[in-house]
């Protein structure tokens, strides 16, 4: 079996707030068989600057993501919206320059996010780990509706001893992060979360999960707001083994 030699974009997100995250990924892609590779030069996507309309700097960012990527088997992204960035929108940035296209269609071809990557491409249809709880499964909407990651999550986290999954009334509807969107329309971010948040909780879980850090920030927040007591994780970490960290949002006890 070729062991594949995929590099690991990190995000933003998972960067600056919740690192667990991107440590978890690469023991899933290890024990897949993969051999992992974190490039030091990586930064954003470009997804802010493209949400508000900026495609200069997008494609600028773009550029540099090309460059320290297109060497490797595959990009991973622990990141629906991160990974559908790259797969689904770099190659219509270069629409009219078609050195570049070619770059990106090649790079956006072999970009997956992680789950996904795990269960479509390497064959994974379990993981050795527990976790005793009930959790509830968000479905973030780029992950949903560009890349069709629905079943994949759910089908790892039934192979986990203890854990039982409660699923989730409008799982597929938003959040209100939205990138950009929580910002300029805030008070209708605020209510979509609230919505969320008041699903979440009849749910009777106490774990959320998610597989895009910028929907779990959202909702763990508006949950703390509200002096909810319900454990908020990346789905990542729950599949490696490392739910016995501080769930997010939640000091450390160190």
């Amino acid at each position: 079996m070729k062991n594949n030699r995929v590099a690991l974009f990190i995000t933003c997100l998972v960067d600056l707030f919740r690192p667990t995250v991107g440590f978890a990924s690469i023991k899933l892609l290890e024990e897949a068989g993969c051999e992992v590779v974190v490039p030091r030069q990586q930064t954003c996507c470009g997804q802010p600057a493209y949400n508000t309309g900026d495609r200069a700097d997008t494609i600028s960012i773009a550029k540099q993501v090309i460059v320290e990527f297109e060497d490797y088997d595959y990009i991973i992204v622990p990141s629906g919206s991160c990974a559908g960035m790259i797969s689904k929108h770099y190659p219509a940035l270069f629409s009219q320059d078609s050195n570049w296209l070619d770059r990106a269609n090649r790079l956006s071809k072999k970009t997956y996010e992680l789950i996904s990557f795990l269960t479509d491409i390497m064959g994974v249809d379990s993981v050795d780990s527990e976790f005793q709880g009930t959790v509830t499964y968000h479905d973030a909407c780029s992950g949903l509706r560009e890349l069709s990651i629905h079943d994949q999550p759910r089908r790892l986290l039934s192979s986990i001893d203890g854990l039982h999954l409660r699923e989730l009334d409008d799982a597929n509807v938003c959040c209100g992060f939205g990138g950009t969107f929580c910002v300029k329309y805030a008070d209708i971010s605020n209510r979509m979360v609230e919505t969320k948040a008041e699903q979440v909780i009849a749910t009777g879980a106490d774990t959320l999960l998610a597989g895009d850090l910028g929907c779990l920030l959202n909702m763990a927040g508006k949950l703390q707001r509200d002096g909810v007591e319900l454990n908020v994780r990346h789905v990542a970490e729950v599949l490696a083994g490392m739910a016995d960290k501080p769930a997010i949002g939640v000091p450390s006890k160190d």
